[in-house]
């Protein structure tokens, strides 16, 4: 039984390797294209009231800006940049997203790479490896 057991848990740890390994071979084969892809991406997001449009790159970084000449007459310098903030975060966050659903096709989602994408947490990327740790040496952290 214990046998059976063994041999279902290799099987599963093997279909898991396999998994990870051919993802791994695509991401390095491709890599040149995913850093090409990252480089053109474009983002662009409209605010409520269509007067400002913010245009980000992979990273969310401002690419351009485009505000329409109504807003000189119809917002004051606070409620301009407020506008311009809340449509710059907007277009970033859509950046975030569309990165992530790029990289999610080469990194398994509980990977530190994919954490990190999403939560911003340097620790993530180092999250597995704690956990190796602690399994190896229970007295730490």
């Amino acid at each position: 039984m214990a046998e059976t057991a063994d041999r279902d848990a290799n099987h599963a740890l093997r279909a898991r390797f396999d998994d990870v390994y051919g993802r791994y071979q695509r991401l390095r084969s491709d890599l040149d294209g995913i850093q090409r892809r990252l480089a053109e991406l474009r983002v662009s997001a409209d605010s409520e009231d269509g007067l400002v449009r913010a245009t980000v790159g992979a990273r969310g970084r401002l690419l351009d800006l485009r505000l329409d000449r109504r807003i000189y007459r119809d917002m004051n310098a606070a409620e301009l940049s407020r506008t311009i903030v809340a449509t710059t975060a907007r277009a970033a966050a859509q950046a975030d997203a569309e990165v992530q659903r790029l990289m999610a096709d080469y990194l398994p989602a509980d990977s530190g790479p994919m954490r990190y994408l999403r939560d911003e947490d340097l620790g993530s990327l180092l999250h597995r490896q704690d956990e190796i740790m602690h399994e190896t040496d229970p007295g730490r952290g």
